[in-house]
């Protein structure tokens, strides 16, 4: 998409440069720094409480930061607030729509707020309705529409503005992994369509496996930035997974009897090993009757974030990869 802010070609749609900040004695971001590139999907990932909704709330001029700095298009935060929010697109994890008004009612209101009126109001409308799927359901009441149908309408009033940098704040939050894959097939459709940047934060890594590249964060800084590709082939090996109703037999077992460096992580024991089935065979022998499984897979994401956080990422699902 070419703009008025794309000729210096050192300027990105987000550039974030040693950003802080501070919640009264709580700090929430530590000397934050990244890139996106255009046209880029670019995750904010983290755990709960790791600071991605802080950056969010930067980003979209929300919050100011009480130190760095972050632009859009090379324009300011803070001191260009009200031309970064005309290049932008927000779709915020809250609802931000009236359900007592139809959908074509709830994008009629937020097109006046952005001073749009008559043909070209009617006709952003109809486009957006059309992109996203919602032409036939144009005239019913949002209170009517399930989760995912809402999430669109909230989608498509972001779009309204036509932005050039779309923001989210963990979009697919309550929506089944039906329509979570909806919601992504449709983002992904409309930046082949447009060119658009897209910025959303996430606690799914299955969601940041989608990104071009993401920015893992951990208690307020930055612990990981690169595609979810390269950050994985960082760690050689492979991970046994192992379970059973004694979890500190197990890994007492691995550790004495193998000399094997155990992680305990939730239901499981986990080990990194350079050849995972040479490993399996071994703990099999060891463990004999208090092993229920045991599987090897590729080191995930959630490996990455562990070796760089020192902990596991709260609430991470499986999302592994299993040869056996």
């Amino acid at each position: 998409m070419t703009t008025s802010h794309c000729d210096d070609s050192t300027t990105f749609p987000i550039s974030v440069e040693g950003l802080c900040h501070k919640y009264e004695d709580r700090i929430a971001l530590t000397n934050v720094s990244f890139t996106v590139g255009s046209g880029e999907l670019f995750g904010i990932v983290g755990p709960n409480g790791g600071g991605k909704t802080t950056t969010f709330k930067i980003l979209t001029t929300l919050l100011r930061p009480t130190g760095g700095r972050a632009s859009v298009w090379g324009l300011d935060v803070v001191g260009q607030r009200d031309q970064v929010r005309h290049l932008i697109g927000v779709v915020f994890q809250s609802p931000a729509l009236d359900i007592k008004l139809t959908v074509r009612e709830n994008l009629l209101h937020h097109g006046h707020l952005y001073g749009l009126a008559g043909r070209d109001l009617k006709a952003r409308i109809d486009g957006c309705l059309d992109r996203l799927s919602l032409t036939d359901r144009s005239r019913d009441l949002v209170e009517k529409l399930s989760g995912g149908l809402r999430r669109r309408v909230e989608l498509a009033k972001a779009l309204m503005s036509r932005p050039q940098v779309l923001l989210m704040d963990e979009p697919t939050a309550g929506l089944d992994p039906g329509a979570r894959d909806a919601f992504w097939n449709l983002i992904n459709r409309m930046r082949t369509e447009t060119g658009m940047t897209v910025v959303h934060t996430t606690h799914h890594l299955e969601e940041a496996e989608l990104c071009d590249r993401i920015a893992a964060f951990d208690r307020g800084q930055l612990v990981g930035l690169d595609s979810p590709a390269k950050l994985r082939a960082e760690i050689a090996g492979e991970v046994v997974t192992l379970r059973g109703s004694d979890l500190s037999a197990i890994d007492e077992h691995l550790r004495q009897k193998l000399g094997a460096a155990t992680q305990l992580a939730g239901d499981c024991v986990r080990v990194l090993t350079s050849d995972g089935h040479a490993f399996a065979a071994k703990a099999r022998e060891v463990l004999g009757g208090i092993l229920d499984s045991i599987s090897i897979a590729r080191p995930s994401l959630a490996d990455v974030f562990r070796q760089r956080s020192g902990h596991d990422f709260a609430g991470e699902s499986e999302g592994l990869e299993a040869k056996e």
